[in-house]
């Protein structure tokens, strides 16, 4: 579930990022994906200090080119104007299994937008390993428009198919990808979004919290 707060002049702003802890869901429910908390100081020591063991995939995540491409430039590559600007939150609880391209063209999707994928994956919990992906000729769609970004509410962008295909066309056409978002709550519509992965150098992702603001009329 999205976290909603009021902000300055009356706009709401969600926060749509995974709590990050030791027992949240992981992908595949891997336990060697798990985040491990380590206690390294204590106040008897002086101060409390804790170290943190953590998959750069880990929650709500920025995935870098470099994820699925040899040649693919980094996380932390990505300039700080494509981490911020208008997107639209795209309704597709209906969708049982995978989002197509048709699901898509019914939405209106457009060239230069970025597009978060609300489906019934922001309901569950838990990993589910059915979880609703973006299709191939989804993904396909997205990289021909192009449109600038594409995020969802699993932990995948695709469920692992061979070749990863999803992911490599919106990669080779320059479409950042976002997973892991919390959509619960968050009504189909236009926002200004905010991507603040951490400023990892060298890294295939980047485990981020990412914000949604309400945009008032005449924004």
């Amino acid at each position: 579930m999205a976290h909603e707060v009021p902000v300055r002049g009356g706009v709401h702003v969600y926060d749509v990022s995974m709590d990050v802890c030791p027992g949240m869901p992981v992908y595949k429910n891997e336990e060697r994906r798990r985040p491990v908390f380590e206690t390294v100081s204590r106040y008897a020591d002086g101060a409390l200090e804790t170290r943190l063991h953590l998959d750069s995939h880990t929650g709500t995540h920025l995935d870098a080119p470099s994820h699925m491409i040899p040649d693919g430039r980094h996380a932390h590559e990505f300039p700080p104007d494509a981490l911020v600007g208008e997107c639209r939150v795209l309704g597709l609880d209906h969708v049982k299994e995978k989002i197509t391209e048709d699901d898509l063209r019914a939405q209106g999707v457009m060239p230069g937008e970025f597009v978060l994928l609300r489906t019934r994956n922001s309901q569950v919990a838990v990993f589910d390993p059915g979880f609703v992906y973006l299709a191939h000729d989804g993904a396909e769609l997205l990289a021909a428009l192009p449109v600038r970004g594409v995020g969802i509410d699993a932990l995948g962008i695709e469920r692992d198919q061979p070749g990863h295909p999803s992911h490599v066309a919106l990669f080779r056409s320059g479409v950042l990808v976002l997973e892991g978002l919390r959509l619960a709550g968050v009504a189909p519509g236009r926002y200004f979004l905010v991507i603040a992965p951490l400023k990892l150098i060298g890294t295939d992702a980047a485990p981020a919290r990412v914000y949604l603001f309400e945009e008032p009329s005449g924004w």
